[in-house]
């Protein structure tokens, strides 16, 4: 089973940036897609960005995109995902999650593990 530990959560100023790290272990981490998920307060867990195995193809949720780049390197088993111009509605906790196959999906039930989340508290 493979381990996904995210990182890089914080508190920021609105109009802020942050990059988010998650880490995987396993020797296959480069075979599989990723994907980033968030989760605010009272609300359900939505989909924010993925990327395929290769890093070719990238997918967003529309009102992240031009704001936040999702990568990924395989060297290190860690993927990305930068965000700039963060808005307070940007606040959440956020989940990396390995996809089934190496096809990005923005859909979370093609994801086969999770990471615990880091919180992203973005102040007005």
């Amino acid at each position: 089973q493979v381990q996904l530990v995210e990182s890089g959560g914080g508190l920021v100023q609105a109009g802020g940036s942050l990059r988010l790290s998650c880490a995987a272990s396993g020797r296959t981490f480069s075979t599989y897609a990723m994907g980033w998920f968030r989760q605010a307060p009272g609300k359900e867990r939505e989909f924010v960005a993925a990327i395929s195995w290769t890093g070719i193809r990238t997918y967003y949720t529309t009102s992240v995109k031009g704001r936040f780049t999702v990568s990924r390197d395989n060297a290190k088993n860690t993927v990305y995902l930068q965000m700039n111009s963060l808005k307070p509605e940007d606040s959440a906790v956020y989940y990396c999650a390995r996809g089934k196959t190496g096809v990005a999906t923005t859909d979370s039930n093609g994801m086969d593990s999770w990471g615990k989340g880091t919180l992203v508290t973005v102040s007005s």
